[in-house]
Formats: structure tokens, sequence, C-alpha cells
């Protein structure tokens, strides 16, 4: 709008600007609100039908009736399928309090989300660390679906490292969360013996889920990150920054297996960070040396020798080759073979 229409009084558009965040802010509270009533109505339907089943000795076959009789009472709601009302079931029976929704994560997330988690995970521990990692980084389903498939949170903070002796207590915390084990490249499309060149370079081609898979927080600073040290060069494979933990991160690849003497290369590379690039405000820098694989005493040795903050993680990147890719069952096969609901029926 025109700051000279003569119509607009001074300061209308600070004004009109205030008014629109009080409405955005209204409504994704309205959001949350009618999220949260409805999750609980869901929690509440699948409770039900549990303590009937289990006084009545109930079968299946009613939910499929159930479900019929309330789509015919309540025909403007969605959600009130056959496959719906079996994940209410068993939404209720994964959730056994009714204040573990209110007081816990999962109560905050799309009832997508919660399908994913009953579909996906056995244990109540996992589901509620993965829950909490929804709602704390704002994953979409297929994110939250993606993780689980790739046991992004049981890898997390695996990787041995000398962190606890190298950084302070609260700080070698935060340092190992980050650390996985190993990281998971299959997004990469790699198969056979690569290049550490030819690694680096798909991850850098593929930099938005190479980001996803170190783990929020993480920002890219760099490929080959260039040093002059009188005269002779040396090169960083890669250089993060963490916006969380306010510390670099260097971390090199080897295809290869681990070697004692990559312990000196870190601690060689985390001294030129610490120098060249680090600032007060920065935690001190962490570096991740990301291999093929590795001899676990002889990483122990090279750890518990060094003061330098580092750890030593492997990677995967192998996928199926194309040909037993396609011998397997398509999606919707496995689906009906195991009697799954059909996604249009939730």
């Amino acid at each position: 709008m025109a700051t000279n229409d003569p119509l607009v009084p001074y300061g209308y558009a600070q004004f009109l600007d205030e008014l629109k965040e009080q409405v955005r802010s209204s409504r994704a509270r309205v959001r949350r609100v009618v999220n949260t009533s409805l999750i609980d109505l869901y929690w509440k339907i699948g409770r039900r039908i549990l303590d009937e089943q289990e006084r009545q000795g109930w079968g299946s076959a009613v939910i499929s009736r159930l479900a019929d009789d309330l789509r015919r009472e309540f025909p403007e709601m969605t959600g009130l399928s056959r496959s719906n009302l079996h994940y209410m079931r068993g939404f209720a029976a994964a959730w056994t309090e009714e204040a573990q929704i209110v007081q816990q994560a999962v109560g905050q997330l799309p009832w997508g989300h919660i399908t994913v988690l009953l579909d996906k995970l056995e244990s109540e521990e996992s589901r509620r660390f993965y829950a909490s990692a929804a709602v704390q980084h704002g994953w979409s389903r297929n994110v939250l679906a993606n993780m689980i498939m790739n046991k992004t949170l049981e890898r997390t903070g695996t990787a041995p490292s000398n962190f606890i002796g190298s950084l302070p207590p609260g700080d070698s915390e935060l340092a190992q969360q980050v650390a996985k084990d190993p990281y998971a490249f299959e997004f990469l499309g790699l198969s056979g013996e690569i290049a550490e060149r030819d690694l680096e370079q798909s991850l850098m081609d593929r930099i938005t889920e190479t980001l996803r898979e170190l783990g929020p927080g993480f920002s890219f600073v760099g490929r080959q990150v260039h040093f002059d040290v009188d005269g002779d060069d040396f090169y960083i494979d890669l250089l993060f920054f963490h916006v969380e933990q306010l510390r670099y991160f260097v971390i090199e690849l080897k295809t290869g297996k681990f070697q004692p003497e990559h312990a000196g290369k870190l601690n060689f590379y985390v001294a030129l960070v610490d120098d060249k690039l680090r600032r007060t405000a920065h935690a001190p820098t962490v570096s991740i040396l990301v291999c093929g694989s590795r001899n676990e005493r002889t990483v122990r040795y090279a750890l518990s020798r060094s003061s330098t903050p580092m750890a030593i993680s492997t990677y995967t990147y192998e996928t199926l080759p194309p040909d037993e890719r396609q011998s397997l069952p398509g999606a919707s096969k496995l689906a009906e073979a195991l009697d799954w609901p059909k996604p249009e029926e939730k």
C-alpha cells in the first residue's frame, strides 16, 4: 500500500502488521487446540473399544460395524473408517493413561504422525523419543517415517569418542548427542567401491539430505576449506557450524579402515579452526572422522591419548541392486498381503 495515500494515517502500516501477526498467532493456537481435542477424542474412542472388547469379547468385526454406524451418524466427519478405529484402539493400547496424552509430546502431534509411530515402532520408549523429536524439530509425517526407518535416534550419540575427557561435563554431553554411528548415507544411491572424493561430492550434491542426516542445528560452512600455514596448504574435507551449540564441527571422510594417524590429522585440523575461525563466544571445536570401518581397540587407543575432542564413526551407503529392488513387491501388494489399511481409508 502506498505510503503517500492521504487516506492512510501515519502508523497504519505498522498497526496492520501487528494485527496480521495477532491473527496468525490466534489461528495457530486454534489449530493446536482443535488438534489436541481431536487426539483426545480418538484416544477415548480407542479406550472404549478396548474396554468393551475385554469385557464382552468383541472381535474385529464389531469395529467394522462401528465404523459404518458412526459414519452414518456423522457423515461430515472424516477419520471414522474401520482402519482409523483400529488405529484408535492401538493408540489407547500404546498410551494407556489419558494423562499421558496431555503431558507428553504425542498430544501435540497430528493424527497422521501418531499412526506412523504406531505402525513402525514397538516399544513405548522409542515412540516417546520419536514423538518428542518430531515436536521439537517440526518434522513432517514423511520426515518422521524416514527418521524411524533409518533408526536415527538409535544411532545418535553412539559413536566412540573422547568427549568426556576432553570437554567440560555439560559440553561433552551436547557434543556426544550429535555423534551418530553409523551415518546412513543410503540416500546417495551409491554402491560398490567408491573414492573419498566421490563420497564427498555426493554428500554436497545432496546437501539437504546430508544436513538432515547430520541432525538438527548443523549449518554448512564449506568443502575442502583451505588453510595456508606459512606456505603449506591444508584442506578440511567438510566444515560445519552447529548453531545451537555454537561450535565448529570438522568432518573428515575416509572410505577405508580407521588408522591411528587419522587422529593426528584431526588434532591438527581442530587446532587450525580454533586458531583461525573460532571466536571467544564459541564452544570448543569438535571433529568427527567418518570412515568405512574401524577396529574398536585401535580406536580406543587412539582416543585415549588425544586431548582434542573427536569421535570416530562409520557410515553405510549401500542400496539394493536394481534387480533385487525390482523383485520386491510394491507397497500396495505388501499392504494387501499384511492386511494393512490403505492410505485412503485413514
